[in-house]
């Protein structure tokens, strides 16, 4: 069976505020064949401080030194814009999630009675929080960015103490930083992940570009995250580091092709190749004129296609036999 990825397309705070500029990126994912449109719940005033500064890609991004309070107010998606967008994927088909950073935000979203609850990287070491996201019952994804090895296993301990099975939680593989350096990456820390803790793997790309989310499927990624925008040069923290509709189309296509050619494991002519075995490989022919009664030497046997006949392997135990007729020049040996 082919593996598939699950594919998130990242909304994240992309819209901006606006509503129909949610409507227009949940649409987006459900054209490019994404699984699932998220996006982020929070109050700026729970989520920061108001002394916080912003990051430093933050204000690179957003020219600006403004607070985080200040900044993130603006993008905040008040109960009725979640409603409103929730009911818009309904619609459309394609799977609702948000992320949320308080246990208030948590608690809200239970009624959207959402597949997955995602924890991001932020809140790794929130062991209160984490809890409260267990509290849930529900699928549990784990954003595992700016984390030790040694933080990313006591936040799935505590998961898996607070009734968690394995089965449901995912550690995506992170970088903190928009856009995130190709050299900050560290794709393998997936299979570190798979092998010591036995759970499922995947990624969240903050990568310009596609070729690092086809290079994490290629390596075993099970889930995919990957921001989402209209336009690269919209306003707003993370634009530059999102991927426009043309480009999430290409990742995923590609990122299916990829699925379809990782295949089973198992060596074997595929089906394809059957019909050329017959074209491609040799049988032990004649090269010479060989008179009835003649053995077989290295003079008057060789190896030439077609593969019809009987297989170069045998012919080491050819070599001393008497023919049993007359052959002509390339005609298969059949005795």
């Amino acid at each position: 069976m082919v593996p598939r990825t699950i594919i998130i397309a990242e909304a994240g705070v992309n819209h901006n505020g606006s509503l129909d500029l949610a409507k227009k990126l949940a649409e987006v994912a459900k054209e490019s064949g994404a699984d699932y449109i998220k996006f982020q719940t929070f109050k700026a005033e729970m989520l920061s401080s108001i002394k916080a500064p912003q990051a430093e890609y933050q204000m690179k991004n957003t020219n600006s030194k403004e607070s985080q309070v200040k900044m993130l107010k603006r993008l905040e998606m008040n109960n009725q814009f979640h409603n409103q967008i929730y009911e818009f994927c309904k619609r459309i088909d394609i799977g609702f999630l948000s992320s949320a950073f308080h246990q208030n935000d948590l608690d809200f979203l239970r009624k959207f009675n959402m597949d997955y609850i995602k924890i991001p990287s932020g809140e790794i070491t929130n062991h209160r929080y984490l809890k409260f996201a267990c509290a849930c019952n529900k699928k549990i994804i784990l954003s595992t960015g700016m984390s030790y090895l040694s933080e990313v296993e006591s936040a799935l301990n505590l998961l898996i103490g607070e009734g968690i099975y394995r089965s449901n939680i995912w550690l995506l593989q992170c970088t903190t930083e928009y856009p995130a350096p190709y050299d900050s990456v560290n794709l393998n820390v997936m299979n570190t992940y798979k092998n010591k803790f036995n759970v499922n793997v995947g990624y969240s790309d903050h990568t310009l570009g596609i070729e690092v989310a086809i290079a994490a499927v290629s390596l075993g990624c099970q889930m995919l995250e990957k921001h989402i925008t209209l336009d690269k040069n919209m306003e707003g923290p993370d634009h530059i580091a999102s991927l426009e509709p043309s480009e999430l189309s290409s990742m995923i296509s590609a990122i299916r092709n990829v699925e379809q050619a990782l295949g089973s494991g198992v060596k074997s002519p595929s089906k394809v190749e059957k019909e050329n075995i017959k074209v491609v490989r040799k049988s032990i022919v004649a090269i010479a004129p060989i008179p009835q009664g003649t053995l077989f030497t290295t003079e008057n046997i060789g190896c030439k296609r077609p593969g019809t006949g009987i297989s170069p392997i045998n012919y080491e135990d050819y070599l001393g036999r008497k023919s049993l007729r007359e052959y002509d020049v390339d005609e298969l040996i059949d005795q």
